[in-house]
């Protein structure tokens, strides 16, 4: 048993719960989602169609839809709570910012329910690390882009709560987050994938909080939960529990108790098909690190 396979189905309830007060806490999200943005200055295309994979409570529809008002948005989003609170607030902001209406759509960014070559880019912020087939994943992003669409993204990589991870160690026997992949890793996925061009970056974003029940109650209201097959199916006794905010404490500076994420952006183009004289495909078989 892989036990960092994520339980889809738990984790869209976590989401779904965590709808309500996602915004509260989503403030690395919209960080992030920030930082992507300012991105968009140094792109030239103006998309027609945009796929929002993983919108949750549409944050980031609603900017780009402010960026690109004669673009239809199409915000993708596994748990449907997350999608019914988009829902309410988009109204407003349509009202406010003008644009093309928005489309809903509930479906698993593994399994796109949208037809080949039908957007002109495709966003993802924070969302592909819920993955499990993460090169098939980008297979299925490639597949909905249209020739010279873009795809851009943020993930987590591998140091992401390592502070959380290090004070986990040896508190039971079960894991208790998610494997995050390297940023080299998914610029070899991406070009095995078709896509052209592909640039991969990296930054260090850290949170402090007061105690570790702050940093879990973050996570928690996120709708982030543990859902991989090796998760504990219980509550933690009080010796764990004992164990595990020893061990953070032993990482707290300046007062604080620091939780760290790995931010991994990229993107990448959708090339015209290149193909030998015979017919054969021609792969790219390098990326950019910016």
């Amino acid at each position: 048993m892989n036990e960092f396979l994520i339980d889809k189905r738990q984790m869209r309830r976590a989401f779904n719960r965590a709808a309500r007060d996602y915004d509260a806490a989503a403030v690395l999200q919209r960080e992030v989602c920030a930082r992507m943005l300012e991105r968009l200055e140094y792109i030239k295309l103006q998309p027609l169609r945009i796929l929002d994979a993983g919108s949750g409570t549409g944050w980031g529809t609603r900017r780009l839809a402010q960026r690109y008002p004669a673009a239809q948005m199409i915000a993708l989003d596994i748990a449907s709570g997350m999608l019914q609170t988009a829902r309410g607030r988009s109204g407003w902001w349509q009202k406010l910012f003008g644009g093309t209406k928005q489309m809903h759509v509930c479906g698993d960014i593994e399994a796109l329910p949208l037809a080949g070559n039908s957007v002109e880019m495709v966003w993802s912020n924070l969302a592909v690390q819920w993955c499990n087939d993460l090169p098939a994943t980008f297979v299925e992003l490639h597949r909905v882009l249209k020739v010279d669409g873009l795809l851009m993204f943020s993930t987590f990589g591998p140091d992401t709560l390592k502070e959380l991870r290090r004070a986990f160690h040896g508190v039971d026997q079960h894991n208790h987050l998610n494997r995050f992949t390297d940023m080299h890793d998914i610029g070899d996925m991406l070009v095995h994938s078709g896509f052209a061009e592909p640039v991969m970056d990296m930054e260090y974003l850290t949170l402090t909080y007061d105690d570790v029940r702050g940093v879990l109650q973050d996570l928690k209201t996120i709708g982030a939960h543990n859902t991989t097959a090796g998760r504990g199916h219980g509550l933690m006794g009080k010796n764990a529990w004992a164990r595990l905010m020893e061990n953070y404490e032993r990482l707290r500076s300046s007062g604080k108790l620091p939780a760290t994420f790995e931010v991994v952006y990229g993107h990448a183009w959708k090339p015209q098909p290149r193909v030998t004289k015979d017919g054969a495909a021609i792969i790219q078989t390098s990326f950019k690190l910016k």
